[in-house]
C-alpha cells in the first residue's frame, strides 16, 4: 500500500515542478516514472544531494546527475516516447550527454 501512496505523492510532486513544461514533455516524464519508479527515486535522491552540495543549483544538479542514468532513461521510455525525444533533439546524436554533462553536437 505504501508503494502506490509514495508513487502518487511522488507524481503528484513531479507534476508540480513539470508545470511550464509543454504538455507532451509532460506526457513522456510521467510515463518513464510510472514504467521506473525506482529510478526516478534514484535520480531524486542523488539530485538533492547534489542540490545540497552545490548551492542549490538545479540546472547544475541535473547537469551531473542526468548524464549517468541516460541509458536508463531511454529504457524506461516506450519507443513512441523515444523517436518523440529524436525529433524533439533533432535528431540522431543532437542531445545526447558527453561523460562531464556536457552536451555531444
Amino acid at each position: 500500500m505504501f508503494g502506490k501512496v509514495k508513487n502518487f505523492a511522488m507524481k503528484k510532486m513531479i507534476q508540480s515542478q513539470m508545470k511550464d513544461a509543454p504538455p507532451e514533455q509532460q506526457k513522456m516524464i510521467m510515463e518513464m516514472m510510472e514504467n521506473d519508479p525506482k529510478l526516478f527515486e534514484k535520480i531524486a535522491k542523488e539530485m538533492q544531494a547534489e542540490l545540497k552540495s552545490n548551492g542549490n543549483n538545479q540546472m547544475a544538479a541535473a547537469m551531473k546527475v542526468l548524464p549517468k542514468y541516460q541509458s536508463e532513461i531511454m529504457a524506461a521510455m516506450s519507443p513512441e516516447s523515444r523517436e518523440q525525444l529524436i525529433k524533439m533533439q533533432g535528431g540522431g546524436a543532437a542531445g545526447k550527454f558527453n561523460p562531464n554533462g556536457s552536451i555531444r553536437r
